[in-house]
């Protein structure tokens, strides 16, 4: 057996065997997958087949004490169901949760002709429209969770969202920038009053596959009513961040910005564009503070990138631009220095 511990091992032969897939004993490898901090995730083999199996975890693993609630599992699964209604590749096929093992199982994507979008930014490959084709992908399940007819009773989870990404990436961030509080404790409060539209809460490119038939999203564990406009700035600061990160792909990075955006707002009729614009470009600056300074910071930025990020998002966050366009331009005067 390859598994991480005797307990995912069992774990993970209990719960194919309550969702009827296979017997327990029929399990010949549970593989852990490597790279998430917010659960436990697998392959497991049986005959010829294999299938991905997730399990949240009650902390996460980074070095802040970062704990949160393990019925997101049940929240994500809702959510993998309701985005395949909409866009049907757009998510794993679903074999089943269970309420007994708490987990679920799904499809295991990979092969040549599939690729991690966070990947092929880190390796600098030249952009293949990843950025307009998420954008509007998004944006189709944004609008049809707004649409007459949608149920929001399974993503009541606004609690969970506080102590998965307001907590650790807002307000702990704030404690860090006393001067920037009541700014971040605002659109915080708003993020977290907000019902407007069902919200993935980890839109990241590391979360994020590519394939022909087009973006597979991942890891919604977060999903809960709430604004839409967080999961595209989300996705909008692996962009800017990578920026920093990668000079010699500023310039594309950059111009994907406007390409996620441009294909994502003509989906948007729950409200003016640009009015969510303008909270999608306040809440940027915040989130690259967040992660540098908050509880999940990314792990490529060397020293010097963290002190741009900090000096970039201090700066953006004082000074709003209120549309993409203005922001990517302030942003790209802002790094020539």
């Amino acid at each position: 057996m390859n598994a991480e511990s005797p307990d995912l091992e069992a774990r993970a032969r209990a719960l194919i065997e309550d969702l009827g897939i296979a017997r327990a004993v029929d399990v010949r490898s549970v593989r852990p997958l490597t790279g998430g901090v917010a659960s436990d995730i697998a392959v497991v083999e049986f005959g010829d087949r294999a299938v991905c199996i997730k399990f949240a975890l009650p902390k996460l693993r980074v070095a802040a004490d970062w704990r949160a609630p393990v019925h997101r599992n049940r929240a994500e699964y809702r959510w993998l169901e309701f985005a395949g209604g909409v866009v049907p590749d757009a998510v794993p096929k679903l074999y089943g949760w269970s309420p007994t093992q708490n987990g679920f199982a799904m499809e295991y994507l990979h092969g040549d002709e599939i690729y991690l979008w966070k990947a092929a930014m880190l390796a600098q490959q030249p952009p293949r429209n990843e950025a307009s084709r998420v954008g509007a992908l998004l944006g189709l399940i944004h609008a049809a969770s707004t649409q007459p007819g949608f149920d929001p009773g399974a993503f009541q989870n606004r609690d969970d969202f506080r102590a998965l990404r307001i907590e650790p990436y807002l307000l702990f961030t704030a404690g860090k920038h006393p001067d920037l509080a009541p700014g971040i404790g605002a659109i915080a409060d708003g993020l977290f009053a907000s019902q407007t539209a069902l919200v993935h809460g980890d839109v990241s490119p590391k979360n994020i596959l590519l394939r022909a038939q087009g973006p597979v999203l991942l890891d919604a564990e977060c999903a809960t009513m709430g604004d839409p406009a967080f999961d595209v700035a989300f996705c909008l600061n692996h962009l800017v961040l990578k920026s920093v990160h990668m000079p010699a792909m500023r310039p594309a990075l950059l111009d994907g910005l406007g390409a996620f955006w441009t294909s994502y707002m003509p989906a948007v009729s729950w409200e003016p564009p640009a009015a969510l614009e303008a909270r999608v470009t306040a809440l940027l600056p915040a989130l690259m503070l967040a992660r540098v300074d908050g509880k999940s910071p990314v792990e490529y930025l060397t020293a010097e990138g963290k002190t741009i990020a900090r000096e970039q998002g201090r700066r953006l966050f004082l000074d709003h631009a209120p549309t993409i366009p203005a922001f990517v331009a302030s942003l790209r005067r802002g790094l020539k220095g």
